[in-house]
């Protein structure tokens, strides 16, 4: 059985990822890329779907983990009866080789050590051949091998590779396990400790070029590694975590594949960034985003491939028992297909933002801008599944006209502010036309923006209206919009999205707090000027942060369990975003109208 989701750590390469438990086991490792079939698939079901345990062979009395300076090289400390060993883990970035580097270094006494490697090629599908290669050990199974580079002793038993070795103080026994195409032949580097090194000194480096030094320095430098980590440097895309079907609610069927790039991400993700000195990276993100929606405008999707691929086609898989029972588990989203109105607006005011932060505006993104606008005049009046991705029947979702409204908005301000050419005036009659039928349709009997035309049901998404600048933060429906959501939408202090309705969601079961809202809730509150209040909600919302300061999804208030994929963008970016306004560092989004 899986470990509680808080129990993992997120190690990466830039390319493809794993998560590393606290007993030493990696439970998930996907190669070649974030959204690949994994060959460790441990964390959906059990040790027979693949893993790679090394541990004490003994009883652990406690473990300490961290990452080594800001990095995601991670160093777990075992403490035994009979001593004390450190396992150091990491997948080292941009070298040409897809690989895990795991040392074991011995600390004090002599601790007994015990290997265990299941690989599981294919989401635990496929059982490879295994065989011994000058002096290595390989895998191979479908279009995927994997090469494991150790001094110690090995043998098989049960389809299993195992190892057994004891390490005193002072000393380090190294282990590199490397990925190539099955059908290549390869020779792949494996000397573990200089690739550690090079790891290290990669990672220090790149968190070497922050400009942020604001409160919360520490906590704003470890979410922005992580974003790093989710970034796939081939393309520039940011996927959303880096992992599939954890679920939002334990032994429910909220369980979605986020390994993909959501345009949704985009402002967040480019603010997060250019907030902390990273220009090379949200440019690298703003390119990304620019190849991807590149078309018909109409043919916009709300998430894409890594590459900016299309067809991201959701899949059961069946064989799978799901992290503690939760079924189906899922790889591609069907989401891809779906209609989201909001994400016109959120495409577009990247492109704003990366103008303000002095990246320019192109042609080409200039070109995208009108395009987009062109299907905008009458396409915002359609109905969608909004935000949240609903799987039952579309509606007039407010925060989707919101965004419709952001999208012409940010159009306007970029043609004022940098003298690019269109029309302008009849973008700001479209403008004010959007915003009149949201205040007309989308305000309830008690004075409160709900969730879509027609409802009296809040959403947290509405929290979003005073950030994108709809409207003022001391605007009296901005003002009674989010103390009714406090009231209503709030459990044990932290943000639901919304009060589960399968008439509405079309899917069972509820789930728990949602992270990125009760950050928004936060930023809000310190744009009305209740600093205090915000301050307060964010220093909890650090609390619910891991022993090595990852963020999932969600949070589960009864429990105190973290909920939903891991590590959520999502989620790093609004810490990042909250702990700017709160610095005094700027609003949610720069050159926010009011």
């Amino acid at each position: 059985m899986p470990l509680p989701i808080e129990d993992y750590a997120f190690l990466s390469d830039l390319e493809s990822s794993a998560l590393v438990g606290k007993d030493g086991s990696i439970d998930w490792l996907s190669f070649p890329r974030f959204d690949s079939p994994a060959c460790f698939a441990a964390l959906l079901g059990g040790p027979e779907h693949g893993r790679w345990l090394l541990a004490p062979a003994g009883e652990v009395v406690s473990v300490t983990r961290r990452y080594r300076g800001r990095s995601l090289v991670l160093e777990t400390v075992f403490t035994t009866e009979d001593g004390e060993v450190a396992l150091i883990d990491c997948m080292p970035p941009r070298d040409g080789q897809l690989e895990v580097i795991r040392v074991v270094e011995g600390r004090r006494g002599t601790v007994a050590m015990t290997m265990e490697l299941v690989i599981r090629f294919d989401y635990g599908w496929i059982v490879p051949w295994v065989r011994r290669v000058d002096g290595s050990l390989h895998a191979i199974g479908g279009p995927d091998a994997l090469r494991l580079f150790t001094p110690i002793d090995l043998h098989g038993k049960d389809m299993r590779t195992y190892g057994e070795f004891s390490v005193s103080e002072g000393e380090r026994v190294p282990f590199s396990l490397v990925w190539h195409p099955a059908h290549e032949r390869r020779e792949p580097h494996h000397d573990a400790e200089v690739r550690l090194e090079n790891a290290e000194r990669w990672w220090a480096e790149w968190s070497g070029r922050s400009t942020y030094a604001g409160e919360w320095a520490d906590d704003v430098a470890s979410s922005l590694v992580v974003l790093k980590g989710l970034t796939y440097a081939p393309t520039g895309g940011l996927v959303a975590a880096a992992t599939t079907s954890l679920p939002e609610l334990l032994g429910g069927e909220r369980n979605w594949d986020y390994r993909y790039c959501w345009l949704r991400d985009a402002t967040f993700a480019l603010l997060a960034l250019l907030s902390a000195g990273y220009e090379d990276e949200a440019i690298a993100w703003r390119d990304w985003l620019q190849r991807a929606v590149a078309g018909d405008p109409k043919q916009l999707q709300i998430m894409y491939g890594l590459a900016g691929e299309r067809r991201l086609t959701e899949v059961e898989l069946d064989w799978l028992p799901g992290y503690e029972g939760s079924k189906p588990v899922r790889t591609g989203n069907s989401a891809a297909k779906q209609f989201q109105l909001d994400v016109y607006g959120e495409v577009l005011d990247a492109v704003h933002q990366s103008a303000i932060a002095g990246m320019g505006v192109g042609p080409a993104s200039w070109a995208l801008v009108r395009a987009m606008l062109d299907f905008l005049k009458s396409g915002w009046k359609e109905p969608d599944e909004g935000i949240w991705e609903v799987r039952g029947p579309r509606r007039q979702f407010t925060h989707s006209k919101v965004m419709a409204w952001v999208a012409v908005d940010r159009a306007v301000r970029t043609a004022e502010k940098f003298g690019v050419h269109g029309p302008v005036e009849r973008w700001r009659e479209l403008r004010d036309e959007i915003k009149t039928w949201i205040l007309e349709h989308c305000v309830d009997e008690r004075g409160v923006l709900v969730q879509y035309e027609g409802a009296t049901a809040l959403d947290a998404s509405l929290l979003m209206v005073p950030l994108v600048g709809f409207l003022a933060p001391d605007d009296p429906l901005v003002v009674r919009t989010v103390e009714a959501i406090q009231r209503e939408l709030t459990v044990d202090g932290l943000v639901v999205r919304y009060r589960a309705d399968p008439k509405v969601d079309g899917l069972a079961g509820g789930e728990g707090a949602f992270l990125l809202c009760s950050f928004w809730l936060a930023q809000a509150l310190a744009l009305m000027d209740r600093e205090a209040e915000a301050r307060t909600l964010f220093e909890r919302l650090l609390t619910l942060r891991n022993d090595v300061g990852l963020l999932s999804e969600q949070h589960d208030p009864e429990t105190g369990r973290m909920l939903g994929n891991v590590p959520q963008a999502f989620s790093h970016t609004a810490l990042i975003n909250t702990a700017l306004i709160l610095s005094g560092g700027g609003s949610a989004r720069a050159d926010r109208p009011t």
